[in-house]
C-alpha cells in the first residue's frame, strides 16, 4: 500500500468532484425573517414543549435526522383530524416546531408561512381527488402516502440547505459508483432506480417516508409547484405511480445493492466531513495529496473519537426504548400472569429478566472495536482514486449480481433444516438453563422476548462502529457465533418491527396526553401573547 505523501504533489480532480465542489457553492441558508414577519413563542411553554418531545422520541426509535420529520407528521396528523381542510394550518404548525425546539425561536416568519401553507393546500387537494369513490384499504394506502410526501416536502422546504447538501453529496455518490455495478437482464434506468433507492437506505438512511418522497422528486416536480391543470393530470397517474415507487424500494435487488454500498461509505464520509468542515479550502486541500492527507489523518482520527460517545448514547437510548415500550408492558404482565396461572411469583426471575437485559447490552457494546491507522490509510488511498480524473475506478466492475443457482430440491430441503437447527438448539440451550434457575414458562418467555431485543439494538449500535471502517475481518470464531446468534437476531428484528404497532406507549402519548397537551400550550400562548401586546400599548 502506498504511504501517505510528504511532499506536495497535485491531483487532478475528475469532473464529478468539480461538479460537486460547485453545487456545495451555491448553496444558501434559508434567510431569517423580518421583526415583523417572524413568529417568536413563549421560552416557558417551550420549555415544557421540548421536555415532552425528548419523552415522546425517547419511545419511539428513530435516527435524529428523521426526528423533526417525524414530529410534522404527529403535528399535522393530529390537526387535520378536527381541521380536515386544513385552513391556517401551516401558522400552528410552525408554531408547535419552534415550542420543541426544531427551530430556533424567532428563525421562522411569514415566508415560511405562505410556502408551508401552500404545500399543504396542494397535497390535500391532491388526496381529495384521488381518494373518493376508492376502497377502504386503497384509501388508506394513499393517504398515508400523500402525509409522507407532504411531512418530507415541508421538513425540507424549512431546511433547504442541509436537504440541497446532501442530495449533492447522494448524486456525488451515485455517479462514482453506478459503472461499479452490472446486472443482466436489467435496463439502464431500472438499474440506477434501484442504486438510488439503495442509496437512499445505506447513505441518507432514511426512512420509508423519505425514501418514497426522494425517489418521487427524483423523477418528478414537487406536489407545491404544480398548477391547479397539471395536478389534475397527475392526480389520474399518481396511483399507480405510487406502486410503483414502491415496488422499486422493496425490489430485492435493492437490498443487495444496499449492503455493496454501504461497505462503499466510509472514504466518502469522510470526504464530505472534509468538504463540510473546510468548505473555503475544499478546492486546495482535494488538489494535493500532503493537504488531502492531513485532513484525511485528522478527521478520522476525529470521527474514532466521537464513536465513543455515539455508541454509548445511542446504547443508552436503545435500551431506554426497549424498556419504556417493551420491558415495562412484558414485566407488569408476567407478575400477574404468573401469580395466576403458577400461584406464585419467581422474584429471583424477576430480578434476572429485569437486570440482565441492560448487563447483555453493556458487555456486547464493550466488545466493539473502533477502527485503527491501517483503516485511515485505507481510507486516503480510496479517496483518491474517488476524487482523480483517471475512471479507472468509476468504471472497473466491482458488483455484479451472480445468477441464481438451480438447487436441488434435496440441497434445499438440507439447507432449511440447518436453519431450523439453529433456532431449535439455540433456544432449547436458553430453555435448558432457565429451567435450572426454576423459571417458570411465562419468566422464560419474557426472557427470551428481551435478550432478543436487547441484542439486536447492541447489532445496530455495531453498525455506528462499522461505519467509518472500509473492510471488515470476519473472526475465526464468526461462524460458530453467528450461529447461535441469528436466530436470536432474527427473533429480535420481529419483536422490534413487527410488533413496534403494539406500542402501547406511542398510544398513550399520541392519543391521551399529546393532544390536551398542545391545547393547553396554545391556551397558555395565546394568554402570553394577549398581556405582551397589553404591556406594549402601556408602554
Amino acid at each position: 500500500m502506498e504511504e501517505p505523501i510528504d511532499k506536495p504533489q497535485p491531483i487532478s480532480l475528475s469532473n464529478f468532484t468539480n461538479a460537486l465542489l460547485g453545487s456545495l457553492k451555491q448553496l444558501k441558508m434559508r434567510s431569517r425573517p423580518d421583526d415583523l414577519s417572524k413568529i417568536a413563542v413563549s421560552q416557558a411553554v417551550s420549555f415544557f414543549a421540548l421536555v415532552y418531545e425528548k419523552l415522546r422520541n425517547a419511545v419511539e426509535y428513530r435516527e435524529d435526522h428523521l426526528m423533526r420529520r417525524a414530529a410534522i407528521e404527529r403535528i399535522l396528523s393530529r390537526r387535520l383530524m378536527l381541521n380536515p381542510e386544513g385552513t391556517h394550518e401551516a401558522e400552528n404548525v410552525l408554531r408547535e416546531l419552534l415550542w420543541a425546539r426544531y427551530f430556533a425561536n424567532g428563525s421562522l416568519g411569514g415566508k415560511e408561512l405562505i410556502d408551508i401553507q401552500q404545500i399543504i393546500n396542494k397535497y390535500l387537494t391532491l388526496k381529495r381527488k384521488i381518494i373518493t369513490g376508492r376502497p377502504v384499504e386503497i384509501q388508506h394506502f394513499l393517504s398515508e402516502y400523500i402525509m409522507d410526501l407532504m411531512t418530507c416536502e415541508i421538513e425540507e422546504t424549512l431546511s433547504p440547505e442541509n436537504a440541497n447538501r446532501f442530495s449533492s453529496y447522494l448524486f456525488f455518490i451515485y455517479q462514482v459508483l453506478r459503472k461499479k455495478i452490472k446486472i443482466e437482464g436489467l435496463s439502464e434506468d431500472q438499474k440506477d432506480a434501484y442504486f438510488l433507492a439503495a442509496l437512499e437506505k445505506s447513505f441518507r438512511k432514511s426512512d420509508l417516508p423519505y425514501q418514497r418522497y426522494h425517489l418521487f422528486v427524483t423523477f418528478y416536480k414537487p406536489i407545491s409547484t404544480y398548477t391547479d391543470k397539471e395536478l389534475d393530470v397527475f392526480a389520474a397517474k399518481a396511483p399507480a405511480l405510487f406502486k410503483k415507487i414502491d415496488e422499486t424500494l422493496t425490489n430485492s435487488y435493492v437490498d443487495s445493492l444496499t449492503r455493496f454500498t454501504r461497505k462503499q461509505l466510509p472514504p466518502f464520509l469522510i470526504l464530505f466531513s472534509i468538504l463540510k468542515d473546510k468548505a473555503k479550502e475544499a478546492q486546495e486541500i482535494l488538489s494535493d495529496k500532503t493537504s488531502l492527507w492531513k485532513q484525511v489523518d485528522e478527521t478520522c482520527r476525529e470521527k474514532y473519537q466521537q464513536l465513543n460517545s455515539r455508541v454509548r448514547n445511542l446504547a443508552i437510548r436503545s435500551f431506554i426504548y426497549v424498556f419504556l415500550t417493551k420491558m415495562v408492558f412484558a414485566l407488569i404482565l408476567e407478575v400477574p400472569v404468573s401469580q395466576w396461572l403458577y400461584g406464585e411469583v419467581n422474584m429471583r426471575s424477576i430480578g434476572i429478566n429485569t437486570l440482565f437485559p441492560p448487563l447483555l447490552m453493556l458487555l456486547i457494546v464493550s466488545v466493539f472495536k473502533i477502527p485503527g491507522e491501517e483503516n485511515t490509510k485505507n481510507i486516503f488511498q480510496r479517496i483518491l482514486e474517488i476524487i482523480d480524473a483517471d475512471t479507472a475506478f468509476e468504471t472497473n466492475i466491482s458488483y455484479m449480481p451472480k445468477k441464481g443457482i438451480e438447487r436441488k430440491p434435496i440441497l434445499i430441503f438440507g439447507f432449511t433444516i440447518f436453519y431450523s437447527l439453529t433456532f431449535i438448539v439455540t433456544l432449547t440451550l436458553i430453555y435448558e438453563g432457565l429451567l435450572l434457575l426454576e423459571f417458570n414458562m411465562i419468566s422464560i418467555v419474557v426472557f427470551i422476548f428481551f435478550v432478543c431485543l436487547v441484542t439486536f439494538f447492541s447489532y445496530r449500535v455495531k453498525q455506528i462502529v462499522n461505519e467509518y471502517r472500509l473492510a471488515e475481518k470476519e473472526g475465526v470464531f464468526t461462524p460458530l457465533v453467528d450461529f447461535f446468534f441469528m436466530p436470536i437476531l432474527s427473533l429480535g428484528k420481529f419483536f422490534s418491527g413487527g410488533l413496534a404497532k403494539l406500542n402501547f406507549m406511542i398510544f398513550i402519548l399520541d392519543f391521551l396526553i399529546e393532544a390536551p397537551f398542545k391545547l393547553i400550550f396554545e391556551v397558555v400562548e395565546e394568554w402570553i401573547t394577549f398581556v405582551r401586546k397589553r404591556k406594549e400599548e402601556i408602554i
